[in-house]
């Protein structure tokens, strides 16, 4: 594994993570007095699942976009 990717998966991992545990978590208990502590125990679980799951399915994701690329240039 290399740095460059690490660094891809910590940032995308972050970004993603962010948002979709604070889109659900809003949905899930609204606007509560303690959304913020919900929020980031729903986040810090979900953060490194995200980093794994990038690492993993970047290879794949990467070459099934280039072979759609290939075939919608056609």
């Amino acid at each position: 594994m290399n740095i460059p990717n690490l660094i891809f998966a910590a940032i995308m991992g972050g970004l993603m993570s962010i948002s979709i545990t604070l889109a659900t978590t809003l949905v899930r208990v609204g606007f509560a007095q303690d959304f913020f502590w919900v929020w980031l125990e729903v986040w810090a679980v979900a953060y490194p699942v995200a980093m794994i799951c990038i690492l993993i399915y970047r290879p794949f994701a990467s070459k099934l976009t280039a072979s759609l690329v290939k075939m919608l240039e056609r």
